[in-house]
């Protein structure tokens, strides 16, 4: 096995070497006819550009694709990273989207029209799939991996079942990162603000042979200094920093006209704090922040430092061969994760508090994974009036999960393994010109086993399903400028088995599959010559035994459990206005209603929290009946919004101004309703000011990052104190942007 560490510490090192070098060269040779002519034509341009997705597995103009889908460009993932933010600064970017994590920057949490899976243990399963550069990351610890030198991330929202495999219920986050080309290319983005926060994302492509072979390397290195004290020891600056590094090796061959071998390396190192918890910080009987809350400040007397430290490498080999009539596609890919992370999980001291601590809890969770895939795919070439594609899929993972107690209860390490295979197949024909219609079919099984090492009791639990998946779509172009879409289609989450609980001496968790029937119909539209964009989305969908995670209460467990059904309906709009060549506004928002639909389902409930809902006693145990209740996590309202505005000063480039801003609405987090455990109304905003030059060649900015410094709660901790954790503090810094 290659040495990660030194892997990764070559492949950040040259790549932000070679990009930070580069400006000046690639400066000499950009005469200044080329860039007036360039400045000109950016003037010039008053029209929206092209949105490109891949849902269909082959690019296409996002307007003509049957599907509820919105992009998130490279330029504004730079942007919300600036402040060295994690992927969860996605959530709410397009409408739909919600992000969220318990677990620091290790362990995201995806949710798409309100459907996720609030469990923070690491082997989770989530009905969002994330798939990066073609290859799925389906452990909770991969889909954290960093996001650097990408071509653009597609929030696909609906069952994606067909394409994309299980677990894509909910809908899928996909990302594209910048592959190797013909001719040599650099980018480099580089910012620091307050907290002596560092974020530098680079990639340079170098053409080894001309026609042949050529390579990119790409990195990212994001840090901050400790700035959160410790008020309980008295100790100063002792939490909040982190170092994030990544890189990125492709090498790219082409050796005929029709074949193509693209192999990539990634590798991370995470080195930081994880969610620093806060006890006592809501109510009571509200869902404010009181005086027990101090931004700059806890009260631990445990949690070893709340140290975060994860280590990963992708490896990925990507052959395309092109024939007369077809494309055959081989994505052979290896994955492994492998670290943990420590936290003062009650979120207090039990000397001071603050407020009443039931019990205290020190824990430390540690995940040791490898995962296998490898996906075959021969669709048609592009451009007859009937396109297909048919291909296989398999899955493979296996790993560890080690839950230790300081000084109870005692480690415990618990085995997971998940095998899975699949069939697929979908056909679009076009029926008239101005109809299309898409239909597919895809036959998965799956296979998962558990176990608990070194233990005289192994508690051994097994589950399979097998299950087919289908969509139906069609595509009716009402003019050039608009067009309308509807799709129904299916899809499951295979069943899961929650172990972590064996650690403190309960019984592993079992959910059965859970099955999802969505129906959606929508308007895509580009008005007064590509300067308008406006995209309508309107869903419904049903759920059969929908999978919750039932955590904390007084009997402070993680338990699995199937409702009996769900629902959920609502619509999303994406707009665009290209108001003039250098005024750009965008503008999203989406609407969603969920519903736990279950007589029967009563879950275990905080102590010093004020539950809403009707109480029945189970085994002398008050338990709170869910039936009716939204979805955890499930944000009733999603909006986002930026303006681009700048005022040419010379042939060369311009002054601008950008500002982003996201909403979410209400939002509760558990199964059961309280007066504490919910958000409502929190925004969050950045602003960005400075200098561009028309050609894209250099950027100088002032930035800032929720600039308001608003103090939002973005999880709870149900510890039987009313414990949570809130957002990152405002960030103002500077950043520099270049390419050639």
């Amino acid at each position: 096995m290659i040495d990660r560490s030194l892997t990764l510490r070559f492949l950040s090192a040259s790549t932000l070497a070679i990009a930070c070098a580069q400006p000046a060269l690639a400066q000499e040779s950009i005469d200044s006819s080329d860039i007036e002519a360039t400045g000109a034509e950016q003037a010039d341009n008053s029209m929206l550009d092209v949105i490109v997705v891949t849902a269909n597995r082959r690019e296409e103009n996002l307007q003509d694709v049957a599907v509820s889908a919105a992009t998130i460009s490279a330029d504004t993932v730079k942007t919300i990273f600036d402040s060295g933010a994690d992927v969860t600064a996605l959530a709410g970017r397009v409408p739909g989207l919600f992000v969220e994590s318990s677990n620091g920057r290790a362990a995201p949490r995806f949710y798409i029209r309100g459907l996720g899976n609030t469990d923070f243990d690491l082997a989770a399963s989530q009905p969002v799939s994330v798939v990066m550069d073609d290859v799925v990351l389906e452990n909770v610890s991969l889909k954290s991996f960093p996001i650097f030198d990408v071509e653009r991330i597609e929030v696909l929202r609906g069952p994606q079942g067909t394409l994309f495999g299980r677990n894509t219920p909910a809908g899928i986050v996909k990302i594209d990162t910048t592959k190797p080309g013909d001719e040599f290319a650099v980018q480099g983005s580089l910012s620091y603000g307050s907290f002596d926060t560092v974020s530098i994302d680079g990639g340079v492509t170098v053409p080894l042979v001309p026609g042949l072979a050529s390579v990119r390397l790409s990195g990212l290195w994001q840090q901050r200094d400790d700035w959160v004290d410790n008020g309980f020891t008295g100790e100063k600056n002792a939490y909040g920093a982190y170092s994030d590094i990544a890189g990125r090796a492709q090498l790219l061959l082409t050796p005929t006209d029709r074949l193509s071998i693209l192999g990539s390396y990634s590798v991370r190192d995470l080195d930081g704090t994880s969610t620093l918890f806060r006890a006592n910080i809501l109510g009571p009987n509200s869902n404010e922040l009181n005086e027990n809350y101090d931004r700059d400040t806890v009260y631990y007397d445990a949690g070893g430092g709340n140290e975060a430290k994860y280590k990963a490498e992708i490896a990925t080999v990507k052959a395309e061969y092109e024939a007369d009539f077809a494309t055959l596609t081989s994505i052979t890919s290896w994955a492994d994760s492998e670290g943990s992370s420590r936290g003062d999980i009650d979120g207090g001291n039990a000397v001071s508090g603050p407020g009443f601590i039931p019990f205290q809890s020190d824990t430390k969770d540690a995940l040791s994974l490898d995962q296998f895939t490898q996906e075959i795919r021969l669709a048609s070439n592009s451009g007859g009036l009937f396109e297909w594609q048919v291909g296989g899929f398999y899955f493979d993972s296996d790993f560890d999960v080690t839950t230790v107690g300081f000084d109870f209860p005692p480690p415990v390490t618990v085995n997971h393994t998940n095998e899975s295979w699949a069939v697929f197949g979908q056909v679009t024909g076009e029926v008239t010109p101005e109809l299309k219609l898409t239909g597919g079919l895809r036959y998965t099984e799956d296979d998962k086993d558990f176990f608990v090492r070194d233990a005289a009791d192994p508690q051994a639990r097994s589950v399979s399903d097998e299950r087919i998946s289908w969509d139906l779509a069609a595509f009716y172009e009402l003019s050039g400028d608009a067009s309308l879409f509807a799709r129904v289609a299916s899809g499951f989450r295979a069943p899961t088995i929650q172990g972590r609980d064996v650690a403190f001496f309960n019984p592993p968790s079992v959910a059965t599959s859970e099955k999802i029937m969505s129906y959606e119909a929508g308007l895509k539209s580009e008005l007064l010559n590509r300067r308008i964009r406006f995209n309508l989305a309107g869903y419904y969908y049903t759920i059969d035994d929908p999978q919750f995670s039932a955590i904390g209460g007084a009997d402070n467990l993680v338990q699995l459990v199937n409702a009996n059904k769900g629902r959920g309906y609502g619509f999303e709009v994406d707009s665009a206005f290209q108001i003039t060549p250098d005024f750009l506004i965008t503008a999203g928002t989406s609407w969603n209603k969920t519903e736990i639909q279950d007589n029967q389902l009563a879950v275990g409930t905080c102590l010093q929290c004020n539950v809403r809902d009707p109480l029945v006693n189970i085994g002398g145990t008050d338990r709170a009946l869910v039936d009716g209740n939204p979805f955890p996590n499930a944000p009733e309202w999603i909006a986002d919004f930026t303006a681009r505005y700048a005022v040419p000063i010379s042939a060369q480039g311009e002054l601008f101004a950008y500002t982003d801003w996201t909403y979410q609405g209400a939002t509760n987090f558990f199964l059961y309703e309280s007066a504490e455990f919910n958000s409502d109304d929190q925004f969050e905003g950045g602003l960005r000011i400075g200098y561009a030059k028309f050609d894209g060649s250099l950027e100088v900015a002032l930035f800032a990052r929720n600039i308001t410094d608003e103090d939002n709660v973005k999880g709870g901790i149900d510890f039987n104190n009313n414990t949570a954790f809130v957002n990152d503090p405002r960030v103002i810094g500077v950043s520099v942007r270049f390419q050639h």
